[in-house]
């Protein structure tokens, strides 16, 4: 009997690892373990032998069981991995002379190229990048930033509340408090990044979009050098030729404080259905930085001095690519987004 189990097992094995897809091993478990299969068939012959033999042979043939159950798992398992070669029917044939599939190539969102291409013109002038969080307190989104607890921003149709004095950024002005929070002028730094505000969508409104916001802080800092570095800026992204104007403007965190347009790069300043006939076109806010705000992170106004600035993204892009709806950038529609690689 057991030079049988051993004769079993070696043809068994050999059986199973000739087999070439899951069909054969299905055949080969019912050959040698089925209800009527070869090692079935041994087990049957078991009441025939001496009761002290019977013991150690069923032993065996349950062990054998065991060890084909395992080598048929295993040879499955190799055959999973196994690359599958494609069925070539009769009179198919492969003209290797065709050219290949060309995936199509992707390339920047319009709005991340917008960011990269306006970080890009202040890095040349020695500016550095600085990324906070998007969820904030008050504190940081409001006060520290000298805007009054009944200013109109902080009201809850301006502003994504959360709880417990959290809020979604309505501006990312707060990383520049966070940043002078641990960081001694002089300095400067340039602020990209996703900002909230209920705000109903339309061809100029989202609920988010994003800012890029600019600070720069040290030891005599004058709004000679504000113009001086939004004019470069301007003149580098628009074109040498635009003109730029500063018009007098409030904001809480800045004293004084402007807004800034340039000259319509559409018409030339003649006026067109994009600058509303006026010629020109509103593109940032900025100002010197309000001695209050100096003193929520512990500097001394008296002794440093410093001007910030603050422009949408999406207006900057939809001016720059005549875009007149800027819920194209979120719909992602590829007919859009194909046209800016």
């Amino acid at each position: 009997m057991l030079d049988k189990i051993n004769a079993l097992e070696a043809e068994a094995k050999s059986e199973i690892k000739a087999a070439g897809d899951s069909k054969a091993l299905d055949d080969l478990r019912i050959k040698y373990l089925g209800r009527k299969g070869l090692v079935t068939e041994l087990l049957g012959g078991i009441a025939s032998l001496p009761p002290e033999e019977k013991p150690r042979l069923g032993k065996e043939l349950n062990a054998l069981k065991t060890r084909l159950d395992e080598a048929l798992r295993s040879r499955q398992a190799e055959l999973s991995r196994s690359p599958v070669i494609p069925l070539v029917l009769p009179g198919d044939f492969a003209d290797l002379t065709l050219p290949g599939f060309r995936p199509p190539a992707g390339s920047k969102h319009p709005l991340t190229k917008t960011i990269d291409d306006i970080c890009s013109i202040f890095l040349g002038m020695g500016f550095k990048i600085v990324e906070g969080p998007e969820i904030e307190t008050e504190f940081y989104n409001f006060e520290a930033l000298n805007i009054a607890l009944d200013h109109p921003s902080r009201d809850a149709f301006d502003t994504f509340y959360i709880k417990n004095q959290y809020l979604l950024r309505s501006h990312t002005s707060p990383v520049q408090v966070r940043f002078m929070e641990t960081e001694k002028p002089p300095f400067k730094i340039i602020v990209p990044g996703r900002v909230y505000r209920p705000d109903a969508v339309d061809a100029s409104h989202s609920f988010m979009f994003h800012q890029v916001e600019g600070l720069v802080v040290g030891d005599g800092v004058t709004f000679a050098d504000l113009k001086g570095a939004l004019s470069v800026f301007l003149k580098g992204y628009f074109g040498a030729d635009v003109k730029v104007r500063f018009r007098p403007h409030y904001f809480p965190f800045t004293e004084p404080s402007a807004e800034v347009d340039v000259s319509c790069f559409i018409c030339g300043g003649k006026g067109c259905s994009v600058c509303g006939r006026k010629g020109w076109l509103e593109i940032l806010g900025c100002g010197m930085v309000h001695p209050n705000v100096f003193k929520a992170v512990k500097y001394n106004p008296e002794k440093v001095t410093g001007f910030a600035f603050g422009m949408g993204v999406e207006r900057i892009a939809m001016l720059k690519y005549g875009i007149n709806d800027m819920r194209l950038f979120f719909e992602n529609d590829m007919r859009f987004l194909e046209q800016f690689k």
